[in-house]
């Protein structure tokens, strides 16, 4: 069980956000056609500053901790807080990502802040979370699914000291 870390989200991670969201544009197959891009980057702040590592922005990953950790951020915007039954989607157009972990964020829609919500192994993830495709409706929920992706609840995550340690 893991427990989340809410982090308030400063004038400097916003507006260097955003203007690495204008830096980027669309990403090819960007479900959010380029929308998300400005959360996806707070989000990479907010695991950076909870995980102490290093932003690195490749393919396969977002931060390096110090002894090499790879780890993909995946955010998602929400108007409320986080509740530890909530799903945390990975895509299924990268489940080949090249990365040790993959460490979820949710942002708040007015950007004031955000909540780390813990990590997973990559490799154990894409084996163990719930496959779900576009168009479904998941029965946890009612959301309807924007594209192929395999979801998990944050309460099956693991804390940030898995990877730190």
């Amino acid at each position: 069980m893991n427990s989340m870390i809410k982090v308030l989200v400063t004038e400097k991670m916003l507006e260097l956000a955003k203007k690495k969201a204008k830096e980027m544009g669309v990403l090819k197959k960007s479900i959010e056609k380029g929308q998300g891009n400005i959360a996806g980057f707070v989000g990479e702040f907010i695991a950076n500053e909870v995980l102490e590592s290093t932003i690195k922005n490749t393919y396969h990953y977002d931060i390096v901790t110090y002894d090499g950790v790879t780890i993909d951020v995946k955010t998602k915007r929400c108007t409320s807080a986080p509740k530890p039954s909530y799903d945390c989607s990975v895509s299924d157009y990268n489940p080949d990502q090249q990365c040790d972990y993959y460490c979820f964020v949710r942002v708040l829609d007015d950007y004031s802040c955000g909540w780390f919500l813990g990590v997973y192994k990559q490799k154990d993830y894409i084996r163990e979370a719930k496959k779900m495709y576009k168009g479904e409706i998941d029965p946890s929920n009612n959301f309807v699914v924007k594209s192929d992706c395999y979801n998990m609840p944050i309460n099956k995550l693991r804390d940030q000291w898995e990877v730190l340690i």
